[in-house]
């Protein structure tokens, strides 16, 4: 009898392991199917070259616009922002090799961008922010990503400014003022006789209604005649050192100032002889 168990006890063990291995085998399978299944396809292609100038390509298919946005934003090295309606819509578009401002437009109903424009650069405006907002959602604030701690102030004694001249004299006497700026039509005009650069641009920030950050006490002196051009190529005559920052609105087609600051000068290493 102890034989006989012995046998049943081996028999039972062996009929075991052999019920094992089908599902061994199974799970084999399922796993190297798993791993031989292709990775999902990406539901976006976006990319971003900045040779010879800035360009954009994008392919989307039912892609979120929150991740295209995000990769938007770490490509460019610029905040995006975007509308409550926009976070969780889906998007479908293509196109390629469009600068920032085409490809921008085609991404979003309402698109807005903040710059900032180096007077003393060749280069292209930096942009700081861009906003892919609601089609109703209204303008960004105008602090969003530009802003500043101080803000200089121009203080005048006459009281006579704004006041349209009442005849030919008064006209004669105003058009000999030594400095007389005006914006009209989203122009600018500066006639400025001999006048030091600080007050030449606290007068232009007054009459544009913008602040005006004085940085670096400058000694230059402005004697030019600048008449009806935008205010970035007006600022660019005044002095390769001062900072513009505007708000371009795409979908208008239109550019406020925000802010103007007269930067100190960049210092260069001195070399070595």
């Amino acid at each position: 009898m102890g034989i006989a168990f012995a046998v049943l006890v081996c028999l039972g063990s062996w009929s075991s392991a052999v019920g094992q291995k089908p599902a061994t085998a199974e799970a084999d399978a399922k796993q190297a199917a798993k791993e031989s299944k292709p990775a999902a396809k990406p539901s976006y292609k976006l990319t971003v070259k900045t040779r010879p100038i800035l360009n954009i390509s994008l392919k989307a298919d039912k892609a979120k616009m929150s991740e295209v946005a995000q990769e938007l934003s770490n490509k460019l090295k610029t905040p995006v922002f975007l509308g409550q309606q926009r976070q969780n819509e889906l998007i479908s578009i293509e196109f390629s090799e469009l600068t920032l401002e085409p490809a921008l437009q085609l991404m979003s109903p309402a698109v807005y961008v903040d710059y900032e424009i180096d007077t003393g650069s060749s280069g292209p405006p930096k942009p700081l922010g861009i906003f892919f907002y609601d089609a109703n959602q209204g303008e960004p604030p105008l602090t969003a990503v530009v802003n500043g701690s101080t803000q200089s102030l121009l203080i005048e004694g006459n009281t006579e400014d704004g006041v349209e001249p009442a005849n030919d004299e008064e006209k004669k006497k105003a058009e000999e003022q030594p400095l007389r700026v005006t914006f009209l039509n989203n122009s600018l005009t500066v006639k400025a006789r001999k006048q030091p650069l600080t007050l030449v641009l606290l007068k232009i920030g007054e009459e544009l209604g913008i602040p005006v950050d004085i940085q670096a006490q400058s000694i230059a002196i402005v004697d030019a005649e600048i008449s009806k051009l935008p205010v970035e190529d007006v600022v660019r005559q005044l002095s390769p050192h001062i900072r513009l920052f505007v708000r371009a609105d795409l979908t208008r087609a239109e550019k406020r100032v925000l802010r103007l600051v007269l930067a100190e000068p960049v210092k260069t290493a001195e070399q070595n002889p």
